[in-house]
Order: structure tokens, then sequence, then C-alpha cells
């Protein structure tokens, strides 16, 4: 009995020192206590604190805040007509924004499809990011980090098993018209009618991207593809990047239409070149005549010998000069050794005269 006296008073004394002690920590002391810690076991202290406390709640906001890149998002797929203010207006109930803004191309000033968003804080990033397809403008546009790539998202594994083509549209089908029918198969996660941007008219086409496989596939599948009276085309749109590549190899390399130096589109109506074909042997050379095997080596000409009719029958191999001949012909003397010439024409009949050397 008194035992059990001594053991109830004992507890009654732990249980008084551990309710009325007040222990004061520093700061090095709370260091030590935190660095065993696992980071789940800190991340769940944090919690329960901010979850009593407000000022601890507003301390992790800004912290987790201050770098941009954890609130600022890329939203993509937006319309031509979209606007920096109706991007704002879209994002604005997820929290405060710090800056919105669609890019539009320098020479043009016309949108080029995307736009930023920044929010004040990181939290606010967070829950515009669990619904990354967001309607604007009829479009169905679609957001994420944007420090992790403007395509992030769309190089997942079965991203091609998800987007569709549709092909065969009405000019006059709009995006409401098209999302309304094909959201009967699945959640959409991306999808619009392709305008052209220079005069935001229909090109009579679109791409749907589903978020699960299944709903791409029964897409697919169903056979109605009537929209507005017109029967439309619907695929993969991997499948037809796939023939479009196989038609312009074969079209290249088959003989297809030609296309002319200087421009990147084929002209249906510009005829095949036909190659001018030269007939004999050898290589053939366009402008001249082929060439002819086996012509014999050239030769030097021999030395004429006898009269050229061609030049009134000229011997074209002169004799060697010989005075005396001369001489007895037209009577000019035949000068001896050592004598020169006294003039030219001073003798009779203007015939030279010749005259014995001086020395």
């Amino acid at each position: 009995m008194d035992f059990v006296a001594e053991d109830t008073k004992k507890r009654k004394l732990n249980s008084d020192d551990s309710n009325g002690y007040s222990v004061s920590l520093s700061k090095d002391d709370l260091k030590r206590l935190l660095e065993p810690l696992s980071k789940e076991q800190l991340v769940a202290l944090l919690i329960d604190a901010g979850s009593q406390y407000p000022a601890v709640a507003d301390d992790i906001r800004d912290v987790a805040s201050k770098d941009p890149a954890h609130r600022k998002l890329f939203v993509r797929g937006l319309a031509w007509e979209t606007t920096s203010q109706a991007l704002r207006d879209a994002f604005q109930h997820y929290g405060e924004i710090e800056e919105g803004a669609v890019i539009t191309d320098k020479a043009t000033g016309k949108s080029r499809g995307f736009g930023f968003i920044t929010f004040k804080h990181m939290d606010s990033a967070q829950r515009a990011l669990k619904e990354p397809s967001k309607t604007i403008d009829g479009r169905i546009t679609v957001c994420n980090l944007a420090s992790v790539g403007s395509s992030a998202g769309a190089g997942s594994a079965d991203q091609a098993q998800r987007k569709l083509y549709i092909g065969g549209l009405s000019y006059e089908t709009s995006n409401e018209t098209l999302l309304n029918i094909f959201s009967q198969y699945g959640e959409i996660e991306e999808g619009a009618v392709a305008y052209d941007k220079n005069t935001n008219k229909s090109r009579g086409f679109a791409f749907i991207t589903y978020k699960s496989v299944e709903a791409a596939r029964k897409a697919i599948d169903d056979p109605n593809k009537t929209i507005e009276g017109r029967h439309v085309i619907v695929k993969l749109a991997a499948e037809g990047q796939k023939e479009k590549a196989v038609s312009q190899s074969s079209a290249q390399n088959q003989g297809g239409p030609q296309v002319q130096a200087g421009y990147s589109v084929i002209n249906p109506n510009l005829p095949a070149f036909a190659r001018p074909t030269v007939a004999g042997a050898g290589t053939p050379a366009l402008g001249f005549s082929p060439y002819t095997p086996g012509l014999p080596a050239y030769t030097s000409q021999p030395a004429y010998a006898t009269s050229n009719p061609q030049y009134g029958g000229v011997t074209a191999a002169m004799p060697q000069y010989n005075p005396a001949q001369y001489a007895a012909q037209y009577g000019i003397p035949t000068p001896q050794p050592g004598q020169l010439p006294a003039g030219g024409g001073n003798g009779a009949g203007g015939v030279p005269t010749y005259y014995a050397s001086a020395s």
C-alpha cells in the first residue's frame, strides 16, 4: 500500500514537471534537432505549423514564391483574335496576376497563338495547373510551367495515340460545334479548328487531343462522321504526317511533278522536263557531235615539192638563189668576189655597177 502511494506520487511529480516546465530553445538548438529529420518529417512539421499559425503559412508562401519559375505559366493554342486582357481574365480567378500578355509578331503585330501568365504567388499557379485545359474565346488552350518548356505535355509517350486529325470540315464549322461533337467521346485536353493567320478564315481541318487513348479510339471507330452536312475524315494526326512525308518523297524520287527552281511549292501544271538525247557512240553532249573513236593520229604534213595549182602554179619549194642565173637572164653583171655595188641604177638601163673594194 505504501509502495503504491509512493509510485503514484512520483508519477504526479513527473507529470507536473512536464506540464509546468517551460523550455526555451535557441536557433542552434532547433537546428540540431531538425538536422537528423528526413524531408518527409520536415514537410509534415511545416504543414502542421502552417495550419495552426497563419504567420508561418505566410512565411512559407513568400519563400516558395521568390523564384518566378514557380509562378510563370506558358499558354498555347490561343485564337488569333485573343487579346492580352482576355488571357488575363481567363486566369484571374486562380489568384493575383503579376503579369500576363499574348505574344505578337514584331513585324505584323498579330498574335503568334501563345502567351504567358505570371502569378504573384506560387500557390495560384499550382491551382491553375490543376486545370491545364481552358476554353478561351471558343478554343481549348493548354498551360504548363514556362520553365519546363513550351512543348511540355506534348511529348508524352501516348500523345501520338491521343491526338486526332479531322479533315474535310466545312469552312463555316466553328470551334464550339467541333468541341461539342467530339466531347461526347471523352474529355478533351486540347482542340481547335485551324484558322489562317492572315485572313482568320477556317482552313477546313482541325486537331483534337484527348486526355485518354480510349476516348481517341472511340472517336476514330465511330462510323458517323458527318458534321454540318459534310463527311469528315478522322484519323490519328501521326498517321497523316507519315502519309504526307511519303507522298512528298514519292513525288521527288519517282518523276512526279517538277519543282521550279527557287520555289518550294509543287506546281501540278508544270510538265516534266524532257531531256534531249544525242544519237551515236560515245558520251552524249548537248550541242556537239558524238565523239567517234578510232581516228588516226595527226601527222606532220610533208614539204611541198610540186607546183600548187591553187596559187597559179607557183612552186612552193623555191630553189636556192643563183646570181649567175639572173645575170644572164636580165643582163645584170655578176659581181666578183671583193666588189661592192656603186649605187642603185647608175649603169646602163639602171643596172647597178660594181667597183673593187679598197682593201
